[in-house]
């Protein structure tokens, strides 16, 4: 891909990351991705926000053939798909500076060996001149790490945004527009990364309201020319509201699981309520993040393997209770041969999910009528709390 231009002053580069399918060796990546980076020419200085990830480097390097100098180097995020470029340019730039947060100083120093001489600190609201052009800088810790800044451009009001906003996305569209699947992807991305730290991003979400923004440029994905599209979307994940569902992941190893987790759905379908199940042996981890944003009630569902839960089922707990959904319910329901703890086990792994439990249903072997009839007080159960809160 070539650089673009967002205006006159502004340029959109970096790469497309078409068959990238799994990010930090856990997320996975169905469309691919993106990594944004910008040149911003003022009259008197130049500055590159961000630069791409190293495994892509000869793209972002063949943009900037023609650039003879950069003054700044702005890294919004430490990461090395953020900033993993750095020494490399810096070598082709000798007298550039390095621009980043104050946390960021020392995580640049420790993860790319920054010499500290390079390394201008910039304080949360702080400002730097490019002439006839200026950035203000924005400390929005734990969007995701604890070092991340976004940078204002006051003359063209555009909110460099860093992964903040961000969506893994590889498409040859330079503008988000209102598009749905940019808004899945978001989601996806907001699911799996920002979620954990919802509380924090709805406080740094004020913080970038109080600017006047035209256009949100992430380092991951499209540019944002509508942004109420991206800011509305950010204020309702990030808020309490939930939805009238419920999401079932769940592992069936001879079928009386599975058995139980069809007889729940049905029965909570019956009495209104939106049901997503997702068999973990097949199931993108990224769309059940997704449909963890928004669900009242999640049901685990698990087989017995020595006692406990199954393996996969035990791992996607222990990830849903890193992503700390807003979910406000739970239950666990599962089969065992001879003997079960899976319930305790299950139970200890959600710490951080601030839920009512509404039961447990556990059976011997296949179910029986009396488990299926238990399944339907579940069922009953579950709708009359989601009733509650006006779903």
């Amino acid at each position: 891909m070539m650089k673009r231009a967002l205006s006159d002053r502004v340029q959109m580069m970096g790469a497309v990351d078409w068959n990238r399918r799994l990010f930090d060796s856990l997320i996975p990546l169905p469309e691919g991705t993106s990594y944004n980076s910008y040149l911003v020419k003022g009259s008197e200085k130049t500055a590159l926000i961000d630069t791409a990830d190293p495994s892509l480097a000869h793209i972002l390097m063949r943009q900037l053939e023609d650039v003879e100098r950069i003054d700044y180097i702005i890294s919004l995020h430490t990461e090395q798909d953020h900033s993993g470029l750095i020494p490399r340019l810096l070598q082709m730039y000798p007298g550039a500076r390095v621009v980043c947060s104050t946390k960021a100083k020392e995580l640049l120093m420790d993860h790319l060996h920054l010499d500290e001489s390079v390394l201008d600190a910039m304080d949360d609201g702080s400002a730097l001149s490019l002439g006839d052009r200026s950035f203000t800088f924005i400390h929005t810790p734990w969007v995701h790490w604890p070092e991340t800044m976004c940078a204002y451009l006051e003359e063209e009001k555009i909110l460099f945004s860093c992964d903040f906003f961000g969506s893994h996305l590889a498409t040859t569209d330079m503008f988000a527009g209102e598009d749905p699947l940019i808004y899945e992807g978001a989601k996806r991305y907001f699911a799996e990364i920002m979620m954990p730290f919802r509380s924090i991003v709805k406080t740094n979400m004020k913080k970038v309201e109080a600017y006047d923004i035209s256009m949100i440029a992430p380092s991951h994905g499209p540019v944002y020319d509508k942004p109420a599209f991206i800011m509305d979307a950010y204020r309702d994940w990030t808020s309490d509201r939930v939805e009238n569902s419920v999401v079932i992941p769940y592992i069936s190893m001879h079928g009386s699981t599975e058995m139980m987790v069809d007889r729940l759905l049905a029965s909570l379908v019956e009495r209104g309520v939106k049901v997503r199940k997702y068999d973990l042996s097949v199931t993108d981890i990224g769309k059940l993040a997704i449909d963890l944003v928004d669900a009242a009630t999640v049901v685990i569902a698990t087989p017995t393997v020595h006692f406990g839960p199954h393996p996969v089922v035990y791992s996607a707990t222990h990830l849903a209770n890193a992503l700390r959904p807003k979910v406000k319910f739970a239950a666990i329901i599962g089969s065992y041969g001879w003997g079960t703890k899976a319930v305790e086990q299950i139970s200890g792994l959600i710490p951080n999910l601030k839920v009512e439990v509404l039961g447990t249903v556990m059976c011997k072997g296949l179910p029986r009528e009396d488990d299926l009839k238990a399944l339907d007080d579940l069922a009953e159960a579950i709708a009359a709390k989601h009733a509650s809160l006006g779903l």
